[in-house]
């Protein structure tokens, strides 16, 4: 673990030393979660998924409805009428 100093500018902005850029794996574009608390401030890196990830999540998100929808036995043609139903019950 690096430990440096650096100051804040009139705008608010701080430079991140280089190596702990480099130990953590960030560049220019890097998101990342401020969180403050008395005189403690916290960069959380956020890593966001790759569209490949993100794509390969949804297909495994919609087998898992699927094979839900097939043990309750739920039909697609039946979809329109459940989202009616579920509509007038609210209302």
């Amino acid at each position: 673990m690096n430990v440096e100093t650096v100051r804040m500018s009139s705008k608010g902005q701080i430079v991140i030393p280089q190596d702990i850029r480099e130990e953590v794996h960030v560049d220019e574009g890097t998101v990342f979660a401020v969180v403050g608390t008395k005189d403690t401030i916290i960069l959380k890196k956020i890593i966001t998924p790759s569209k490949e990830e993100l794509i390969q999540s949804l297909k495994t998100m919609a087998l898992r409805g699927r094979k839900r929808a097939e043990l309750l036995g739920i039909k697609e043609s039946s979809v329109p009428e459940i989202v009616q139903r579920v509509r007038a019950e609210k209302n």
